[in-house]
């Protein structure tokens, strides 16, 4: 089968396109016929080695896929040939990737897609919908009618973040370019605040007066003494992104007033909480509430110059889907 696939850790070019041996399924697997493919930044982690995690060569990368089921293994139910089916969570802890004509996936991680969505616009944003969903509901510990600040609102998981959160029950803020601001507001956030704006600290207190529940940084800046500054007693910080940032941790502020910093990876993800992510998505995907800001479908074989134009950050905005037919 045609695949995108490395050979060894390191830059973009490292990705290969070719035939590699097909994989087969385990008795508790699904075969899937791959139709698409996302490009994620955490596959460009695993691929450089940033994040680490079992590889075995060659490793197909890629964590999103929507496709086909193939062939299921004896101890799998739920799942029959032809169904239309996603995954968000390969290629990382021993799992091959999604870049590829055929994947295998662990049926305890493997969804339905709902009836009459579209592929592509699904597989764009099924890692950051889930992301969003476990950072707001598992490690954030979000509560109904508490205020929420986004920190970089208009990516692909603030949004959903924005997103989730509005239907949720929060008043939501948001922190985004002053050229993003509309998008935000159509995302439903209540305010947009300028994140060059030298007043931001003092504009999102005057705005949350009795300080924020929960502030989920997305933008990987993880300024600590701020965000936890604005937080109220027993708020919450959560950080998702910034892997090589080295904040200051204002220790008093933190356990005076009862506040707590979060990390996490949705890569750390129990199979449970996927599926309760997913049960999220599928409703939110049926209902037409998420839809990727802009996507560009290209062929598989254009993986490596995605991943470049990924690190030279040319995608602001922008989900690109592989697609395993060439034409």
């Amino acid at each position: 089968m045609r695949a995108a696939f490395i050979e060894e850790l390191g830059p973009p070019d490292v990705i290969r396109y070719g035939e590699i041996a097909a994989p087969r399924p385990g008795p508790t697997d699904v075969l899937v016929d791959v139709l698409a493919a996302a490009v994620d930044p955490v596959d460009a982690f695993v691929r450089s080695g940033v994040f680490r995690t079992h590889v075995d060569f060659p490793f197909v990368i890629g964590r999103d896929l929507v496709g086909t089921v193939a062939e299921t293994g004896p101890g799998v139910t739920g799942f029959r040939a032809g169904d239309r089916v996603w995954c968000n969570s390969l290629g990382h802890g021993g799992r091959q990737g999604a870049a590829a004509e055929q994947a295998v996936a662990a049926a305890d991680r493997l969804y339905h897609l709902p009836e009459g969505v579209d592929p592509y616009a699904a597989v764009a944003v099924l890692h950051p919908a889930a992301t969003a969903y476990l950072a707001l509901f598992v490690h954030g510990r979000f509560r109904v009618g508490e205020t929420v600040l986004v920190a970089g609102a208009a990516g692909n998981v603030g949004s959903a973040l924005v997103t989730l959160a509005a239907r949720a029950g929060a008043r939501v803020l948001a922190t985004a370019g002053a050229r993003d601001a509309a998008y935000c507001r159509e995302s439903n956030a209540a305010e947009v605040f300028d994140y060059r704006d030298p007043d931001l600290a003092g504009r999102i207190r005057r705005a949350a007066p009795h300080g924020l529940d929960l502030y989920v940084d997305t933008s990987g800046v993880n300024d600590l003494e701020t965000s936890v500054g604005l937080l109220a007693r027993r708020g919450r910080v959560v950080l998702l992104a910034g892997a090589r940032s080295r904040p200051v941790l204002p220790a008093g502020s933190l356990y005076m007033d009862d506040r707590s910093v979060v990390g996490f990876a949705i890569s750390n993800a129990t199979p449970d909480e996927l599926a309760a992510a997913a049960g999220c998505v599928n409703d939110l995907l049926g209902r037409g509430v998420l839809r990727p800001r802009r996507t560009e479908v290209l062929p598989l074989s254009a993986a490596a110059d995605v991943h470049a134009r990924l690190e030279r950050g040319e995608l602001h905005g922008l989900r690109v889907v592989l697609r395993t037919d060439p034409g």
